[in-house]
């Protein structure tokens, strides 16, 4: 007979969950440079996990030969793209920066004059400094983390090969993690953790094998939209714009800015048609875009699992950016609807209330029959006449 061992008292169990948290606390804070790489690498495999799981049983259930074939695919398909955008994308930029420095030059000229408004004068110089000064601070910040997640990502090959290796494993073993997470549910919830496991799961793919693709749809339209109207730096708004899809309600506004003031100061590069009247087309074509991406691109390509309230997202996206900088920033909206599931079982489970409402029951069926070989079905009418061939 096993001897039984004593249960832990609450006192003990709180003791010990603090401790265990404390220590997580402080590894996330010693390996913090970690936690971009990793997560960066399990968003990797995230995506790529269902093309091998299809590529699989072609190669003769090889995982190892699948994982290779989508990784090479993937390096050749990243190589190609880009050597035809990164120059394209090179010469925009350098000619926006000049078109920049000569906006700034005019409006140098245009605020060397005092501004008369009544008995009130303005100094215009003034004005243009602080306005200077201001987007400076604003901008900063923002420019920096990029520049510092393109340096980790780009410049640093150690962790581009950390990334790789760690998301061919977290592939190779997806199975065996799945297996261990769902074994983690305490017994009697291990109903309720695959349903919310689901859940989470549908909304993060949605999110990113969804939004990858949607961006990919997105800049290809708005860059031939461009092309077509002459908007100044066609290729490059495109390409922003399928970036700034991965900022919902918040990522349409701020392309419509900047398109609306490079339509302005820059006009169509051949319509024959006035700056202001110009801005005024690309924000009636891009209130129109905005429109059937949100009514039909989005329910189609993403569905509707991840759709937030504006001013939700917003918030998240700051919080994210504080948080996390960049990558918060990109992943606020998933993040804060997989709360919501969360929140919303913790509280029903509150209040006694069922956690899945719309959860169908599942219908009684009669026990089997242990000897259904050994029955046969009784004839109860004669056959045909002609069923029987003399």
């Amino acid at each position: 007979m096993k001897p039984s061992r004593p249960l832990w008292s609450p006192q003990v169990k709180i003791a010990v969950s603090l401790v265990i948290l404390a220590g997580f606390i402080f590894l996330l804070y010693k390996f913090s440079a970690v936690i971009a790489p990793v997560v960066l690498a399990v968003i990797l495999a995230y995506v790529l996990t269902p093309l091998v799981n299809r590529l699989q049983p072609p190669l003769k259930g090889s995982r190892g030969a699948a994982i290779a074939v989508i990784y090479l695919l993937l390096a050749l398909f990243i190589s190609g793209a880009l050597w035809i955008i990164i120059p394209l994308l090179i010469q925009q930029v350098r000619e926006l920066a000049r078109d920049i420095t000569l906006l700034l030059n005019q409006a140098q000229q245009w605020v060397d004059q005092p501004l008369q408004i009544g008995p009130f004068t303005f100094s215009g110089e003034a004005l243009l400094a602080q306005l200077s000064a201001s987007l400076q601070d604003l901008l900063r910040p923002l420019f920096t983390q990029t520049i510092d997640i393109v340096a980790a990502l780009v410049g640093s090959i150690v962790w581009v090969v950390f990334i790789v290796v760690i998301s061919i494993y977290l592939i190779k073993d997806s199975a065996a993690l799945n297996d261990w997470l769902t074994s983690l549910a305490p017994p009697g919830y291990e109903s309720d953790f695959i349903r919310l496991r689901d859940e989470i799961n549908t909304i993060w793919s949605a999110f990113f094998r969804g939004q990858l693709l949607l961006a990919v749809i997105v800049s290809l339209i708005l860059t031939a939209e461009g092309l077509i109207i002459g908007l100044p730096f066609a290729v490059a708004m495109g390409v922003l714009g399928g970036i700034l899809e991965f900022l919902p309600s918040v990522g349409h506004g701020i392309w419509l800015v900047l398109a609306s003031l490079l339509a302005l100061f820059g006009g169509s590069t051949w319509l024959p048609l006035p700056n202001w009247t110009f801005a005024l087309v690309v924000l009636a074509l891009h209130i129109t875009f905005t429109q059937f991406d949100l009514n039909y691109l989005i329910p189609r390509i993403i569905g509707r699992s991840v759709r937030l309230p504006p001013v939700v997202v917003i918030l998240g996206i700051l919080s994210g950016a504080a948080l996390a900088g960049v990558l918060g920033v990109v992943l606020a909206a998933p993040s804060i609807a997989s709360l919501r599931i969360l929140g919303r079982y913790i509280y029903a489970r509150l209040v006694d209330a069922e956690p899945f409402p719309d959860e169908p029951l599942t219908p009684t069926l009669p026990p089997p029959n242990p000897r259904w070989w050994r029955e046969r079905p009784r004839r109860t009418s004669s056959p045909p006449p002609n069923a029987r061939r003399r």
